[in-house]
């Protein structure tokens, strides 16, 4: 459920906010009905992916050194910060020899982890953020405290809501990693044309919401992988 308006981060309570704020106040119910779909659902499809879960998990301990798991920390409603699930597909300590952003021929991607890639099977454990409140299954992607750091007084309105899966940005920008594969500063890139063209979805999807589209989007997400 929603904040009132005056207990939202002080960053937050500007002009540029609120007309999202005021728009996501009218459809308290739906946001309810989103939230039990999204425990709801975590829940099962963790009870049914843990075979996959299992063996992927040995698959990366088998094919480098490192965890099982990648724990970056991450922002969410509100601006709070949170550690995500994510299958590591990367060499350890990949986040300090190199950007926070990847290209799809980066050198600290493992074997396995390029498959697990591929078909987005890296997203699975998000399904236990989900469940923790951290997360839902359809929202803005959450980004790292660093790229939070450039968003304009607009795109705060974002974290009106619990960070996302999957989204309509994330559909559009599903080969986002072959966007960066030329650039010479991949940070400069990311944030001077990347967040700005995906926020420009992220902003719509907060001021059109309704869990019915947000449904749409789902099904549409599974259609984009398999293709």
């Amino acid at each position: 459920m929603l904040r009132e308006w005056n207990q939202l981060p002080e960053y937050m309570q500007t002009d540029a906010v609120r007309p999202y704020y005021d728009q996501l106040k009218k459809k308290e119910f739906s946001l309810f009905l989103k939230r039990i779909f999204d425990i709801v659902v975590s829940l099962v499809l963790i009870v049914l992916l843990s075979p996959l879960l299992l063996v992927l998990s040995i698959l990366i301990v088998l094919d480098s050194e490192g965890g099982v798991f990648y724990r970056q920390e991450r922002v969410t409603q509100y601006g709070r910060k949170f550690r995500i699930f994510k299958f590591r597909t990367m060499v350890a300590d990949a986040d300090k020899i190199g950007t926070q952003v990847t290209v799809s021929n980066d050198s600290r991607i493992t074997r396995v982890g390029s498959v697990i890639r591929k078909y987005r099977l890296d997203e699975i454990p998000q399904l236990f953020n989900i469940l923790l409140g951290d997360m839902s299954l359809v929202g803005t992607r959450p980004e790292s405290t660093h790229y939070v750091k450039f968003y304009t007084p607009e795109m705060y309105a974002t974290l009106l809501l619990p960070a996302g899966v999957t989204s309509e940005a994330s559909i559009m920008y599903k080969d986002e990693a072959d966007l960066l594969d030329k650039a010479d500063d991949v940070d400069k890139v990311y944030i001077e044309k990347v967040l700005p063209g995906k926020m420009k979805y992220n902003l719509e999807s907060i001021s059109n919401f309704s869990f019915i589209k947000e449904i749409g989007i789902m099904f549409k997400t599974v259609l984009a992988v398999m293709r």
